[in-house]
């Protein structure tokens, strides 16, 4: 397995680890991951991921390129929906300030790091030049051996 497609392959294992890690801790009294604060969307991702060293494992890079854009893509899409979630889940308190000290009460965990890295990683090596080694013909092969 060229560097390349490890740095790749662990990207997407970084994915899968960090839908586990803490992403949300509201008011302070537990935390949430992904699969607590969206489990479908979850589910979605960890498939994304599964699929993408499905790709690494069998060298086709092509899959896992499209799987690493793609869990950059939702990642960037979960961050942007998690933050109009906090912001808007207490609209219906008729007093702005409360509804917006309530929703500072709710806090970012380190998981987001982890949520980041896991999809750059993967891209990252996903778009690394392919390795300059080529196997030979037979043809190629055959010339070689007379």
């Amino acid at each position: 397995m060229r560097p390349a497609s490890f740095l790749s392959f662990a990207g997407f294992v970084l994915l899968i680890a960090a839908t586990y890690c803490p992403l949300f801790r509201p008011f302070g009294i537990t935390t949430w991951n992904m699969y607590d604060a969206n489990k479908p969307f979850a589910i979605v991702i960890l498939l994304i991921a599964v699929v993408g060293i499905v790709g690494v494992i069998f060298m086709q890079m092509k899959i896992a390129r499209m799987a690493a854009w793609l869990s950059v893509g939702l990642i960037i899409l979960f961050y942007i929906l998690a933050l109009l979630k906090i912001h808007t889940s207490f609209s219906f308190i008729p007093f702005h300030a409360i509804s917006k000290f309530l929703a500072s009460k709710i806090k970012f965990k380190w998981g987001w790091w982890l949520l980041v890295a896991g999809p750059v990683m993967a891209l990252l090596g996903a778009l690394s030049e392919k390795s300059k080694f080529k196997m030979p013909t037979q043809q190629e092969a055959a010339n070689t051996s007379n």
